[in-house]
Order: structure tokens, then C-alpha cells, then sequence
């Protein structure tokens, strides 16, 4: 699926429960291909497709003015930061991994603003685009730290579509006109031997034999609620601490540390 939205420029949206890994597979991908750093777009229920894309500071840019007290205007370019949306469409050999998180947490409008935006693989910035002639190029900020690119007549036009991540909970149904455009990949819960190997990858093989117990009575409760993959490392690196609590105290200490997700810290 990795290999497939790659080549047909699509998005990958990923669904799963929490802790099975989503976000983390845009980070593999980057690292296996040496793409660079992830860009990282966490979604909030305030997010708009602008945020992604760039952020203008003409107030900034209108105070430093009037300090300057110069017929000179501003360098506009040093008040446009691209996001990271924008950043991962600037014109490149190889493409970027972006990682759009989460994305339930949107308004019900933004997977759909997105659509224009995947399906062309540009956008424009009109503060630019309304520009003098003589200034045809403008150097802005990206989302990298330090970053500077050189944007022409305002238009930014990716050359190698990025690699897109969009993580999901499951938690909402997305228009059907956006999940056409995507192609979509769920992730299964690791089995007893995926968190084997997880756990001595993590934590080490030292402390694999005496986490098995650990291992199964953690696949059985996520039987009976939602477990993410980092409370069994709490609990296995708990136990690997040196505390030795009496048996008693473990099994509680264990409990607290394999609570469900979905359920209150009141529920039985």
C-alpha cells in the first residue's frame, strides 16, 4: 500500500485502534526511502486547510513598518512561513513525508478542502501573487528549522507528490468523495509474537522471558477494551525497574496500567 500511494500520488489513510503504530509508519517510510524529517501536521477541531499551507503576519509586517519609518516596505517573504502542507508541495527531485494526524478531530469541512489540494498538488499565495513584476521570486520560511524557499509568482507547484499519512481512530465517517481519493490501510493490533519483537526492541531481549505473563495477560484484556502497545512497555519496564512490589501490589499496579482506553477511571 506504501508502494502503491507512491506511485499513484495518492494519500494513505490509515486507520486503527490507538497505540497500533499509525503515526509510526510515516516515520519508517522516511527513514527506509531517506526523505528527510517528517513534516507534522496535528489536526485540532479548529483546524482550517490554510493552517497547512501558510500563515501570513501582515500585522507584523505593518508594525515593523511603521517602526522603520522607511518608504521601503518589508521583505514580505520574511512574514509568510509555508505550513506543513506547504512545505511538503515546494518542487523537489525526491518527495517529502507528511504526516497529517489525527484528522477525526476536524471540522467536517477540512477533508474536503483537502481534496482540491491533493488532486493538483499546488495551491497560490495571493499576498505573492500580487506582486510587482520586478519581484517575481520571494524567499519564505518553511516548516523546517531555518528553512528558505524561493517562491515564484506566488504559485507553489510540487514536482514529486509527497507521501501522504493521514492517521484516523475510526472515531468518524469521512465524505465519500475524499475517501475515493485516498487509499486506505488498517492496521491490526499486534499479536503476542509482534509484541514479542516489539518488546525486545524497545526494551531489550534481557527482559523478554520474564515478560511473557505480561505479554498474554495484556492480549487478554485488550480482548475486553482498547490497550495502545506503550501500557504493556509500562508495565514490563515497571517490572524491569527493580521494584520488587509484593504480589498483591503488582496485580493492581497492573491493572492500573492495562485500564482500557474506553472506559472511565470509575468504571468497573
Amino acid at each position: 500500500m506504501v508502494n502503491a500511494a507512491l506511485y499513484l500520488r495518492r494519500p494513505l489513510l490509515v486507520t486503527g485502534k490507538p497505540g497500533t503504530g499509525k503515526s509510526t509508519l510515516a516515520h519508517s517510510v522516511a527513514r527506509e526511502l531517506k526523505l528527510g524529517p517528517v513534516l507534522y501536521w496535528p489536526i485540532t477541531s479548529h483546524a482550517k486547510v490554510d493552517d497547512g499551507l501558510y500563515r501570513y503576519d501582515a500585522i507584523g509586517r505593518l508594525q515593523e513598518a511603521s517602526l522603520a519609518r522607511t518608504a521601503e516596505p518589508p521583505d514580505v517573504g520574511r512574514y509568510i512561513r509555508l505550513g506543513p502542507l506547504g512545505t511538503a508541495l515546494l518542487p523537489r527531485h525526491r518527495p517529502r513525508v507528511l504526516l497529517i494526524d489525527e484528522l477525526d478531530k476536524s471540522d467536517v469541512d477540512l477533508p474536503n478542502d483537502l481534496l482540491n489540494i491533493f488532486e493538483e498538488g499546488q495551491f497560490d499565495i495571493p499576498e505573492l501573487a500580487r506582486l510587482p513584476e520586478e519581484q517575481d521570486s520571494v524567499h519564505v520560511m518553511t516548516r523546517d528549522p531555518g528553512g528558505r524557499a524561493a517562491i515564484r509568482r506566488g504559485q507553489v507547484r510540487c514536482h514529486a507528490f509527497p507521501f501522504v499519512v493521514i492517521t484516523s481512530n475510526g472515531e468518524r465517517e469521512f465524505p465519500p468523495p475524499f475517501l475515493r481519493r485516498c487509499l486506505r490501510l488498517n492496521i491490526q493490533p499486534p499479536d503476542a509474537e509482534k509484541l514479542a519483537a516489539i518488546v525486545a526492541g524497545q526494551l531489550g531481549k534481557a527482559v523478554l522471558d520474564e515478560s511473557r505473563q505480561l505479554i498474554e495477560q495484556f492480549v487478554d484484556s485488550r480482548d475486553h477494551g482498547d490497550l495502545a502497545t506503550d501500557q504493556l512497555l509500562n508495565a514490563i519496564y515497571l517490572a524491569a525497574s527493580g521494584a520488587r512490589p509484593d504480589a498483591v501490589t503488582k496485580e493492581r499496579l497492573v491493572a492500573q496500567l492495562f485500564r482500557p482506553l474506553d472506559r472511565s477511571p470509575g468504571s468497573a
